[in-house]
């Protein structure tokens, strides 16, 4: 019972302490508008995180779309709106994340969204014989649906929807898996090892392949019209880089100010949504010009503003995704394995963009139980994806980071309200539908840009390896070149994989056409056995400074604590290792707290014997 009080005792003086770094605490985001642990206005709130919500437009509805072909899903009305049904999808799976990340995970201010790191194994394994868009029969069911010629499960020839969700259930599969890998790295701490594996010369290569193997991508969508498509992209180049320190004033009211002029960044903020607007109106106004065809099997029709319009008519209002919308996951080793590689990806650049939010917000280095917290958590949404089924998986978003630093707002609390937004967002099925309806050649232009910032982030690695080794110019020269030339080799049948065993053989397959895959595993082996220093390989500039002075542990326990620490004071939490060390924090605290203790009776003493030795001289005079 003894024990227990003074246990109980140490508690409360840590809370206090917690308590009495408030002020610490705002001077520590005083650089920000609002730091991380401030709460903004409601409605503030609700501007920030709309601001966020539209960054983030590229990606969002990006990767859907981008699968969407491989899923046999055509350009026609029933084809738009099942794209709809999985842009609303992955607005509800996005905004949730978001939200769990922000309040349980690292508790910093990260958007989650979809990464295009898990389009690479999902269109290799789309892209296997089994998986082939079948052809249309020239009979229809009994309530008049298209036939293909493809079986389901019962024998019957398929319909539009048998065919594309058979192979969005084989996706959901095989990410289902590879998340648990996520969700354990994350909860048994092994992400401190996957660092030390996977140095900078792995994850450029990685990182770097994502936007090169993608580069079919955006000529597929520009070639409907590449007038349409360049416009596009020099509308982008210009808002992002040319106009990006521009200031557009405005009127604005405060209750200091009252009604006065501001100034605002829109080119630097929202160089994507400027770009989809201007191509939008473009495509309007060539279609009023009659330059562009009205017969749906002409190219050119897929350039009109009202070539998609039809789906945001014909989809109901609400519609809220759910687990198993599209039955059940299909499980094959081949789609598990190529996805796992997607996954080490993901984590090793999350764990970049933590460090990166950590150091714009001006809090603290991220301790380990939030680092490995914040992957745990990107393991269930990954997991919940594929659920969901939204055709890829979850990862923090570069984009949403490099906006905290323009607008000075690093509040988890916005990018809670950003959560919410987008799960408002995706129920509302008609607002999916009408992102849809953004003409092809306008994504073919974003897509131009977007991938080709994906291969440059990758390049940004090497900034701390010496790039005057002989060691590493091999292992990136050597990792890059395998990581094209393999899967080339196997599209174009120069290798052929025959094992005997069909599930082996497509095993094989969906890993060697992969550069994802090729060129990690390939960098990895050879940057790990390669003799070379930690500093000639980049990783010494990795470790993140310590922290020594009692305010900024108390501020880093206030940004990274999670909201349940209180219910969970036992000793048994300190060896859970997404969870911080409590007792080994309560018995600082109190060696602190004695060290104090004996310092001030020590100084106390000193006053008496100074006082007592002062009483025996006057005695003697």
């Amino acid at each position: 019972m003894k024990m227990e009080t003074s246990k109980n005792s140490r508690v409360e003086s840590t809370t206090n302490s917690d308590e009495s770094i408030n002020e610490s605490t705002d001077i520590k985001s005083s650089e920000l508008e609002y730091g991380v642990n401030d709460n903004p206005p409601w409605y503030l709130c609700i501007i920030f995180s709309l601001q966020h919500c539209l960054l983030s437009l590229g990606g969002t509805i990006g990767a859907p779309l981008i699968i969407a072909s491989f899923l046999c899903i055509p350009n026609d009305e029933t084809g738009n709106e099942a794209k709809a049904y999985l842009v609303g999808s992955v607005l509800v799976v996005n905004g949730i994340c978001s939200f769990l990340q922000a309040t349980f995970g690292t508790r910093l201010p990260i958007l989650q969204g979809s990464s295009f790191a898990f389009l690479i194994p999902a269109i290799s394994l789309l892209q296997l014989p089994h998986n082939q868009c079948p052809a249309i029969l020239n009979i229809t069911s009994s309530t008049n649906e298209v036939l293909y010629d493809e079986l389901t499960e019962d024998g019957s020839y398929a319909t539009f929807d048998d065919v594309w969700t058979r192979r969005i259930r084989e996706l959901q599969g095989a990410l289902a898996v590879a998340s648990v890998l996520e969700i354990l790295i994350g909860a048994t701490g092994l992400v401190g090892l996957m660092t030390k594996l996977f140095g900078p010369l792995v994850i450029t290569t990685t990182i770097s392949l994502i936007g090169i193997q993608l580069v079919s991508v955006a000529p597929d969508h520009a070639k409907y019209h590449w007038g349409v498509a360049f416009f596009t992209t020099f509308v982008l180049m210009i808002s992002s880089q040319y106009m990006k320190n521009v200031k557009v004033p405005y009127p604005s009211y405060s209750s200091t100010k009252k009604f006065h002029k501001a100034t605002a960044q829109p080119f630097k903020l929202f160089p994507v949504l400027i770009s989809i607007l201007l191509g939008w109106i473009l495509c309007l106004i060539l279609q009023v010009a009659g330059a562009l065809s009205d017969d749906p099997e002409d190219p050119s029709y897929q350039a009109r503003a009202d070539a998609k319009i039809s789906a945001v008519y014909s989809s109901p209002w609400f519609r809220f995704p759910y687990p198993g919308q599209w039955g059940l996951p299909i499980v094959t080793v081949s789609g598990v394995v190529g996805m796992i590689a997607a996954i080490l990806s993901s984590v090793i650049e999350s764990i970049g963009d933590y460090n990166a939010c950590a150091s714009i917000c001006n809090t603290p280095p991220l301790p380990k139980h939030a680092i490995n917290r914040g992957v745990m958590m990107e393991g269930f949404g990954c997991l919940l994806a594929s659920l969901v089924g939204t055709s890829t998986g979850t990862t923090s978003y570069s984009e949403n980071i490099a906006a905290i630093g323009i607008t000075r707002v690093g509040s988890r609390r916005v990018m809670q309200y950003a959560g919410v937004i987008m799960v408002i967002f995706g129920c509302v099925t008609k607002i999916g539908a009408f992102l849809v309806s953004i003409p092809e050649p306008v994504f073919g232009g974003i897509f131009m840009v977007v991938f080709g910032m994906i291969i440059a982030i990758g390049l940004t690695n090497l900034q701390h390896v010496d790039l005057n080794s002989n060691r590493n110019i091999f292992v990136i020269g050597f990792s890059f070149y395998m990581g094209l030339m393999i899967p080339l080799c196997i599209t174009e049948g120069y290798i052929v994989i025959s094992t005997g065993i069909i599930e082996l053989d497509q095993t094989i397959s969906v890993i060697l056409e992969s550069s994802l895959t090729v060129g990690a595993f390939v960098a990895a082996v050879v940057d790990n056995t390669l003799p070379g220093t930690d500093e000639e390989r980049g990783l010494t500039s990795s470790g993140g400074r310590k922290i020594t002075s009692v305010e900024e542990k108390a501020l880093q326990r206030k940004c990274y604590d999670p909201p349940m620490l209180k219910c969970c004071m036992s000793s048994f939490c300190s060896y859970i290792p997404f969870m911080p060390n409590i007792s080994k924090r309560i018995a600082a605290e109190a060696d602190s707290n004695q060290a104090n203790e004996m310092e001030a009776y020590d100084g106390k003493r000193i006053v008496e014997n100074k006082a007592f030795e002062k009483d025996v001289e006057s005695c003697k005079l």
